[in-house]
């Protein structure tokens, strides 16, 4: 599975038999995707910084709820969420998925706003490689995504949804979720690939470049 960061919670997963956008975002995030072509497109959420289907040519498969789903050897599972609400506004709906592609496991938590149940956990668990939003503005904060990783002991760790050069939300930056983390400074790679034999032993945290 090859994995590169567009921006935000957008995410290009690609495996030998297909190609997964998570989370397309709109021009108005700061992030610019471009034009993307997929077989599959997952949104969290529906909100234009994670359902801009437009960026997305030709005619994926689009999975938008709870539920279980194959498609082109992509086997995808949504887990009922919910968003955080900004200044105690009632919280939304949001999907988290896994998805399995060349036998790893990815989850993606999407704009989640809760420490997940016992039961979510239980959906979640066995997840290799886990997205997860730590920039606090109506998702978990950067203590709380510490605590999803702890429960759900992935193998990698990448962040997403936090300020970059170019965010327009107030987000917060990367570097307060590494701290969490108990690092210093993690250099960002334009993009990573993993198989059964080269994900690490102990849960590693990995930053990918955005780059505009």
């Amino acid at each position: 599975m090859d994995i590169t960061w567009l921006g935000h919670s957008c995410f290009r997963l690609r495996s030998r038999e297909a190609v997964v956008i998570t989370d397309p975002c709109s021009p108005a995030t700061g992030h610019s995707i471009g034009k993307l072509t997929a077989d599959i497109v997952t949104v969290s959420h529906d909100h234009p910084g994670h359902n801009y289907l437009k960026a997305v040519t030709g005619t994926p498969v689009v999975i938008t709820a709870r539920g279980e789903y194959e498609v082109a050897g992509v086997f995808i599972t949504g887990i009922a969420t919910y968003h955080g609400g900004q200044k105690g506004s009632p919280r939304s709906k949001n999907t988290a998925y896994m998805i399995e592609m060349d036998n790893i496991r990815l989850c993606h938590l999407g704009d989640l706003g809760h420490l997940p149940t016992t039961e979510q956990v239980e959906d979640m668990s066995g997840a290799d490689v886990l997205l997860v939003p730590v920039g606090a503005t109506n998702t978990i904060d950067v203590h709380t995504a510490a605590e999803v990783v702890g429960l759900l002991e992935p193998a990698v760790v990448i962040p997403m949804h936090y300020k970059t050069a170019h965010s327009t939300a107030p987000l917060n930056p990367l570097q307060r979720f590494l701290t969490e983390m108990g690092l210093r400074q993690v250099e960002p790679l334009p993009k990573v690939s993993f198989n059964r034999s080269n994900l690490p032993g102990e849960t590693q945290v990995i930053v990918l470049d955005y780059k505009r």
